[in-house]
């Protein structure tokens, strides 16, 4: 039997069941393969050589594959009929190849569909071809530059930036694109001014409303009334006369529909309509995809296919009558530039089937399928009609005039299905209007002046997010979804009200990468390499001739950043978030003045643990701090502890304080002095409201660690503390110990009160250490230049690297999946010269950290490769 591979389970057993017992239908789960995250994975020196390995959950779904085609020679490649879907093929290919699975003999063949219909299904079987080879190009350029992108760039920012997590080729100019948003909203500044309404009354005592348009008899522009004393004027000069009906005309108008969705306006809409953010949206018409509801869901088509616009028709013509289809199929012309992008629209695959006929019970599915369905429907239909009428108010000396407007619905057309919602709503002209004749008096009846204020320009949703990405010519429909979750997902933006709003940290990595990657975070640059990578796709350019292009401007910019100093990029980004941070204050004076010790400067500061604060110069004698932006932002918590610190009263003599500090609130006995520079300190509990602190609380925080006495089995002391993760039991000679056993205590009052009894009874039920096996390592990254394997483990604190004893915390802005041998090797570095006595590790030795593969995976060696190579020798696979 025929052994036939699509990406998902959910779309073998849906084509398992149209195609018969006499094809065996897999599922690769997606990719297969992919860049290992670490250095050398792209190697610019040998003609960007990509190194590819087979992730470990996607062993077993090759080996099901695998061995089905030792019992037939024929493989059907049926992934989906995009880049990515050619994508995978190539690499099943490639990787079935190598294992020798597929051997000179297998019938290799790919077949595309655009809707999961057993039609759809059966007629593809019948037109196979090869792998697209130019689609598979534009896959490797795209893949390689987002990895040289992220794999350079991103240890920049960590090195120069702490708290930064990480910078994308497509991902920082998105977020650029919200930074900027907002830098406007907060430049912005409201400019008043008023209109005057009128309601009106016609001779048969019908009432209806206008708007001044022509004072003194000039016509107004919006901002002509300035402010209350003209608008009373205004309503003056139209109170004093009378007024007629000066010219009624009506036009006919008409409003076409929308043209049926492709993928960005599908998430646009959602957005709009359910507050369904792109992420959401995309995974709901995934499953409706592989159901057979709905065609592919990723395009930048808007044609249909005529046989599809046909069946539309009919559906229109059953539902609604033969009046709300139009004489002629309406014609759509897409937009792509790339044809390879531009599939079929999405649509349903059945148009006589709408959602009361759907077999899903799940809410995102069905509201989906049923926009999808309306929207189709509507697109075929007639267009709605209608008559606006607009009515000419004014006094005989032509000094006033007013303007009444409404409209007619003559015909509802399309509208009776469905009509595209607005991203921000405006005022619209389209209420009715009484009868009112030429010549006839307008009574006045009520005469009313409205102050109004400008609007800055509104945050994005992910809506207009992707409307203006796509306007741009940024990414494509099949990234729009993945790239705005990652910046939220990276804490740079939060989503409030289905409004993006900008992060500091996301403010901070935009300052970075303007002043020093201006070029890289340009639109226009953006915009022009994913038209070079159209071009690869439709086979008019070299893949290899835009990375070499691309990697010699890129890695130059790279260089110039090895010598800045931290100091002068933070006193950069100063300057360039100045507005944003120290805005001027209203009394004039200088905004970046300590307000605590009136002597230092305030700027950015980074912490140690990563993330910003705004501090004084004169540090250590001043310790003012605030949050990192605009001043105002402080926890409302601590808003009752002034920045010089609150005297709670004294203690032994001793006078105790509470501080905000740049890690939350503590309680401190005594003052900062030459002889006393460290006084005892102890950070407030979260349970507790820092401004409530008594005398009497900060007497108990600054007591501990408590002593509850010595374990009556080992004689080893128990002490109760509170630490950075809360209240917690030690088991230990000394509090300091890093031995002993730890246990997590509920409640912070159980620390004061805690006895030996129950405190025996908590530790007897912590687990062992060593009771199990050995823990696994998250990531096993190679062999130290010293010897010895180096790995990345789960901590309790987070995760670590680990090379026999040496343990090193990754810092929050290293992530698990990217962090690389070399970066491993330098914070084992770092650690081992900080402990005395123990064996400091060799310096980095980058070619021998290459030559050495992981356990996990072996890689081929680079090998040095002619500039045209065969699509199947593109890359190497481990």
């Amino acid at each position: 039997m025929p052994v036939v591979v699509v990406e998902s389970p959910a779309k073998a057993k849906t084509i398992n069941k149209y195609l018969g017992p006499n094809y065996t239908v897999l599922a690769s789960y997606g990719h297969v393969r992919d860049l290992p995250p670490k250095d050398g994975s792209v190697d610019p020196d040998h003609d960007f050589e990509m190194t590819w390995e087979i992730s470990p959950d996607s062993r077993k779904h090759m080996k099901a594959i695998a061995d089905a085609l030792e019992n037939d020679n024929s493989l059907i490649l049926a992934t989906d009929p995009d880049r990515e879907g050619e994508a995978i093929s190539w690499h099943l290919q490639e990787a079935l190849t190598k294992r020798r699975s597929i051997k000179k003999d297998t019938d290799v063949k790919r077949v595309t569909f655009n809707a999961i219909t057993k039609d759809a299904v059966t007629e593809a079987m019948k037109h196979p071809r090869q792998v697209d080879v130019d689609l598979v190009d534009a896959y490797l350029a795209r893949r390689a530059l987002d990895y040289l992108v992220g794999f350079n760039l991103s240890p920049v920012l960590w090195r120069k930036l702490p708290g930064a997590k990480s910078a994308g080729r497509v991902q920082s100019v998105c977020l650029r694109l919200i930074v900027e948003r907002e830098m406007e909203i907060e430049a912005f500044r409201a400019r008043e001014y008023w209109s005057v309404k009128a309601i009106l009354v016609t001779p048969r005592g019908q009432e209806y409303e206008a708007r001044l348009t022509v004072l003194a008899g000039k016509k107004l522009d919006k901002y002509d009334i300035e402010n209350a004393t003209q608008a009373e004027l205004a309503v003056q000069a139209i109170t004093s006369r009378d007024l007629k009906i000066a010219q009624v005309e009506a036009k006919p108008a008409s409003r076409n529909p929308s043209p049926p969705f492709m993928t960005s306006t599908l998430q646009q809409e959602a957005s709009r309509k359910f507050g369904m953010g792109a992420r959401q949206t995309m995974s709901a018409a995934q499953r409706l995809y592989e159901a057979g509801y709905i065609t592919y869901m990723r395009t930048d088509g808007i044609d249909m296919a005529p046989e599809a616009v046909t069946a539309a028709r009919a559906a229109i013509g059953d539902r609604y009558g033969a009046a709300y289809v139009p004489a002629a199929p309406r014609i759509y012309k897409n937009k792509a530039k790339n044809a390879q992008e531009a599939h079929e629209c999405i649509r349903p695959t059945d148009m006589t089937m709408d959602v009361e006929g759907l077999k899903v019970t799940d809410h995102d599915q069905r509201r989906l399928y049923d926009l999808i369905w309306k929207r189709t429907l509507a697109s075929q239909m007639e267009s709605a009609r209608m008559e606006r009428t607009t009515v000419e108010i004014a006094s005989a000396d032509s000094q006033v005039g007013l303007r009444a407007t409404g409209q007619v619905m003559l015909f509802d057309g399309f509208l009776k299905v469905y009509e595209e919602g607005r991203d921000d709503v405006t005022d619209e002209d389209d209420k009715r209007l009484p009868q009112i004749m030429q010549g006839e008096p307008a009574q006045k009846r009520e005469i009313s002046p409205e102050q109004h204020f400008t609007q800055p320009p509104p945050r994005y949703t992910e809506a207009t997010l992707v409307k203006r990405m796509e306007e741009l010519g940024i990414g494509r429909p099949s990234t729009y979804a993945s790239i705005v979750t990652t910046i939220q997902d990276r804490g740079y933006v939060r989503k409030d009200k289905n409004r993006l709003i900008p992060e500091d940290k996301g403010r901070l990595v935009i300052a970075f990468l303007q002043n020093y990657f201006r070029k890289y975070v340009g639109y226009d640059f953006t915009a022009q390499l994913e038209d070079e990578l159209d071009h690869v796709s439709a086979g008019e350019a070299d893949y290899k001739d835009v990375l070499a292009r691309f990697w010699r401007d890129f890695s130059a910019a790279i260089e110039e950043t090895s010598e800045l100093r931290i100091t002068d990029v933070l006193e950069k980004i100063n300057e360039v978030l100045a507005p944003h941070l120290f805005p001027p204050k209203e009394d004039g004076s200088d905004p970046r003045l300590c307000p605590s010790c009136g002597k230092g400067r305030l700027s950015m500061r980074t912490a140690r643990s990563g993330g910003a604060f705004i501090g004084c110069s004169n540090y250590p004698e001043c310790r003012y701090t605030r949050p990192f932006g605009p001043p105002g932002l402080e926890d409302a918590s601590t808003s009752g502890i002034p920045p010089e610190g609150k005297l709670l009263g004294e203690d032994a003599g001793d006078k105790v304080y509470a501080f905000k500090g740049r890690f939350g609130p503590y309680v401190q006995r005594g003052e900062v002095t030459e002889d006393n520079k460290k006084p005892p300190r102890q950070s407030i509990p979260k349970e507790w409201t820092p401004e409530e602190v008594t005398l009497d609380q900060a007497v108990k925080l600054l007591s501990l660690p408590r002593l509850i006495g010595n374990h009556p089995e080992d004689g080893v002391p128990i002490w109760s503390n509170i630490g950075r993760y809360g209240p917690y039991l030690k088991h230990a000679d000394t509090i300091s110990n890093r031995g002993g056993t730890n246990a997590t205590l509920e409640d912070v009052e159980d620390v004061f009160t805690i006895g030996m009894n129950r405190a025996v009874e908590i530790l007897a039920a912590k687990p062992k250490r060593g009771s199990g096996a050995a823990a696994a390592p998250l990531r096993e990254l190679g062999e130290h230049p010293d010897g010895g394997q180096v790995d990345v483990m789960k901590g309790k604190y987070g995760p670590y690297v680990k090379w026999g004893k040496i343990n090193a915390t990754l810092p929050e802005a290293m992530e698990v999946d990217t962090v690389t041998l070399e970066q491993a090797l330098e914070l084992l570095a770092e650690k081992a010269a900080k402990k005395p006595g123990a064996k400091k590790p060799a310096a980095k030795k980058t070619t021998a950290a290459k030559k050495t593969p992981s356990k996990t995976a072996t890689k081929t060696t680079a090998k040095k490769a002619p500039a045209k190579k065969a699509a199947t020798k593109k890359a190497t696979e481990s």
